[in-house]
């Protein structure tokens, strides 16, 4: 039986050239295209259009083909293939055509567009602790730390990655996801902006509704955000409330290496502003906490009473606080997986995609 086309129930839009020799319908969308461009990129357009077409239609001259895909998804899919895909720098924005053309990219095996747009996320969502730090220093600018302007809401990139079995990027983005507020992180992510116009808006009263998680996934992000709280406690617990200095002190002669202990202790206090919440936007953040108290060893800015200065502890304490910290931010990115109930999942080295 042969089945007709009624074209006016399709919108035409981009990527409808008059030399095109092949249409295809997604949704209510067609797009004219041309089958070499398809088949030089994928073994399944190939395949696809290798099957005798009935010529007893054909829409504006040409064979057509329906896909069962999303219509923004498929013309992101034409930009890239067509004009190319680039990100010159990082951008939340470029998340929609991101995901689309990853998404399409393996269901036609076009592997340039899934190498590309896998790199990208793997920069985003890095599976190593250096590559954690760079994102986080693209992420602030002028001391203002913006992290959605660089990068998408963790909830679309942990959808993305459950669907795909992109699971080496799944401790990243939990862990982003963490640093929210409970309420916030119930809240879920606001709809990513169509691609395409659409054919009615919703009534100024009904909002589009935010994209949440499954329940098992926000009972996996309060159970790990809890258990990175708990870490920070206890590293502040055992490598500064009863800190000894080091052996090498210069200042043991003074007051039993005081200067030391005080240093300690005001580094402490402050660390314990970000487990009680009290830090402003990067609290439940111990990877950042506990670089910040690094840092501290640096500063001049504490004060004494009277003047700003800096902490007087000498450098042999100093060096062994500083690896102490290291060695800890090295154990908290391990440990990222098992907060959040990944254990099968490796960060660092080892991460690999899941086949």
């Amino acid at each position: 039986m042969t089945t007709y086309i009624n074209m006016r129930d399709y919108k035409t839009m981009d990527f409808w050239f008059t030399d095109g020799n092949i249409v295809l319908l997604a949704g209510d969308v067609a797009f004219k295209v041309h089958r070499g461009q398809l088949i030089r990129h994928s073994e399944i357009f190939r395949d696809m259009f290798s099957l005798p077409q009935p010529m007893d239609e054909t829409v504006d001259g040409c064979a057509w083909v329906v896909l069962h895909d999303d219509p923004s998804d498929f013309l992101h899919l034409l930009r890239a293939l067509y004009d190319g895909l680039y990100f010159p720098r990082p951008s939340s924005g470029d998340f929609c055509a991101l995901s689309a053309v990853l998404r399409l990219s393996y269901k036609y095996l076009i592997e340039h567009l899934q190498t590309r747009c896998l790199r990208r996320l793997e920069a985003d969502w890095p599976a190593a602790l250096p590559g954690w730090d760079c994102r986080e220093a693209q992420a602030t600018a002028d001391m203002r730390y913006s992290p959605r302007e660089h990068f998408p809401h963790p909830v679309h990139l942990i959808r993305l990655a459950q669907e795909l079995r992109l699971d080496h990027l799944l401790p990243a983005a939990y862990y982003d996801l963490s640093r929210y507020g409970p309420r916030k992180i119930a809240a879920g992510a606001s709809p990513l902006p169509p691609s395409l116009p659409v054919t009615s808006a919703p009534p100024p009263s009904a909002p589009p509704a935010n994209i949440r998680l499954a329940h098992a996934d926000l009972h996996a992000t309060f159970v790990g955000r809890e258990a990175g709280q708990r870490f920070l406690a206890t590293f502040i617990d055992r490598e500064l409330a009863t800190r000894p200095i080091s052996a090498g002190c210069a200042n043991r002669a003074h007051g039993d290496g005081h200067h030391c202990r005080e240093s300690y202790y005001f580094i402490m206090l402050n660390l314990l502003r970000a487990v009680s919440g009290i830090a402003t936007g990067r609290d439940a953040d111990p990877l950042f906490s506990l670089a910040q108290a690094s840092e501290m060893l640096g500063r001049t800015d504490f004060s004494d009473g009277t003047r700003q200065c800096g902490l007087r502890i000498c450098g042999a304490c100093k060096e062994d606080f500083a690896g102490a910290v290291a060695s800890a931010r090295r154990e908290a990115w391990e440990m990222v997986p098992v907060w959040f109930g990944l254990r099968g999942v490796p960060v660092g080295p080892k991460a690999k995609r899941s086949k």
